[in-house]
């Protein structure tokens, strides 16, 4: 559906270029437009690498192992089950942290892995745990201390106060957070009491 509208929108901009005569206008801003976004993967693609790779070694190094202990007052109350078994809780805290650091790129893969392992332990499999339910809506509204990608966009967008949404994000972001785990563990309530 998405790419009839697109198809849609390219013909009726083309058609629109040709009536009014400004065909080449058309042309140019397609070709800056392009170049832009090569740009701007370019430099958002070098930021996402520089995460995984700090955060890779942060796991070989140990440290996400002591971040993890850190964590695991909190990581308990939000993943009982994870926490119990040792199964993704390490991954859950390597997502999160990335979460943390804005690089939500970087999460997935440990979002992911911790995923397939709280699945193997899983006694429904066709269904969701209550942390994998957990996990999935701290990925989607995650708190952002520092929003890396969000960032690097408006420092490549050629912004004079790329930082000036640091402040604002973080209250948006721990309020849905918030409210998300809120909700999620209400759903996940009204599950297990068939209500």
């Amino acid at each position: 559906m998405v790419g009839r509208i697109f198809s849609v929108l390219c013909i009726l901009s083309f058609v629109s270029a040709l009536c009014t005569g400004r065909l080449s206008l058309l042309s140019d801003a397609v070709l800056e437009g392009a170049a832009r976004a090569v740009t701007l993967t370019l430099s958002l693609l070098g930021m996402m690498c520089l995460w995984c790779g700090v955060l890779s070694l942060l796991q070989k190094s140990g440290v996400l192992t002591r971040l993890c202990r850190l964590l695991m007052p909190i990581l308990r109350r939000l993943f009982p089950t994870a926490a119990e078994t040792g199964e993704g809780i390490e991954e859950i805290a390597m997502s999160i942290s990335a979460n943390l650091l804005g690089v939500g790129n970087a999460a997935t893969p440990f979002a992911l892995l911790a995923m397939e392992k709280m699945q193997a332990k899983n006694p429904e499999p066709d269904r969701a745990t209550d942390d994998m339910v957990t996990l999935t809506v701290l990925s989607c509204a995650s708190l952002n201390l520092l929003p890396t990608t969000l960032l690097a966009m408006r420092h490549a967008a050629g912004s004079d106060r790329a930082t000036a949404v640091v402040l604002p994000i973080l209250l948006v972001s721990a309020a849905g957070a918030v409210i998300a785990l809120l909700l999620a563990r209400l759903g996940c309530r009204r599950r297990r009491t068939g209500c």
